[in-house]
């Protein structure tokens, strides 16, 4: 279902949807995803929610504009709350992982009052060092350069040969194929700008400000993700109200590697709201 959010069209998919139920859990994607990365597990969450997945601004169907202001987080945390004031759910729980973690930390630090509860998968709250920001932000503008000059085909192909993917390779070559063959749908404007504009060298540093949310907060990360375990563990001791789970024998996508361990943690999670 396509949205008109006043600035930019964003496609979400009504996965599970019950108008007598007035829970909703809103699913966020990683960068190069879309709705169709969750289709694993769609259907194994709690039933007691509705369940929408959101194609966030330049992946899946949702438009890509060419301007980069659009991809900010300001402008992104915007078209989220669109959707989420749409649907009109008495209790709202954003679940989001990596990029869409990090964007769905954003939304939680803006409007609060907007959902009750948080679920960050291998996400961070970006980074503390300005040195270190700014030399991420640097790589990450190059590699936006060469998601135009290069088909999506093989950026695609160079993103997920990544060690941080490299669990993946559990999987047959025919699954992977098939990974691949959705982020080929991607438009490479709307990945480009996306980096531009909301990756970790640009979004801003939240971990200062993580004790002023007072929901409660569920850490995802995979035991085989020593980094993002790492990243994780830290960021429980900010928050409030937070736990940390790893989901054992999975890497950094726990909801495609590990769906069972995944979703029984999650949906332990949902039941105490």
């Amino acid at each position: 279902m396509i949205i008109d959010t006043g600035s930019v069209k964003i496609n979400f998919e009504a996965l599970r949807e019950d108008k007598n139920i007035n829970k909703s859990l809103f699913l966020l994607h990683g960068f190069t995803g879309s709705s169709a990365d969750w289709e694993n597990v769609a259907f194994l969450f709690d039933s007691k929610y509705n369940v929408y997945a959101i194609d966030l601004i330049g992946h899946g169907k949702s438009e890509s504009p060419s301007n980069v202001s659009l991809y900010s987080v300001e402008s992104q945390i915007e078209q989220i709350k669109s959707i989420v004031e749409k649907l009109k759910g008495e209790k709202n729980i954003l679940l989001g992982y990596s990029m869409g973690g990090r964007l769905s930390l954003a939304f939680a630090l803006n409007f609060p009052e907007s959902i009750n509860g948080l679920i960050l998968e291998s996400s961070s709250a970006g980074i503390s060092s300005e040195k270190e920001r700014e030399k991420r932000k640097e790589t990450d503008l190059q590699l936006a350069d060469m998601i135009l000059n290069k088909p999506i085909e093989d950026f695609i192909s160079s993103w997920m040969d990544q060690e941080l993917f490299g669990t993946l390779k559990r999987f047959s070559n025919s699954k992977i194929e098939q990974l691949k063959k959705e982020k080929y749908k991607n438009n490479r404007t709307g990945i480009s700008n996306s980096l531009r504009a909301f990756s970790t060298g640009v979004m801003p540093y939240y971990g200062n400000n993580l004790k002023s949310l007072k929901i409660p907060v569920l850490l995802l990360s995979g035991q085989l993700d020593s980094k993002y375990t790492k990243i994780n563990s830290g960021l429980q001791k900010q928050f409030s109200k937070a736990k940390h789970t790893v989901i054992k024998t999975s890497g950094h996508n726990t909801h495609l590697e590990e769906p069972q361990n995944f979703i029984r943690t999650v949906n332990k999670f949902l039941q105490s709201f």
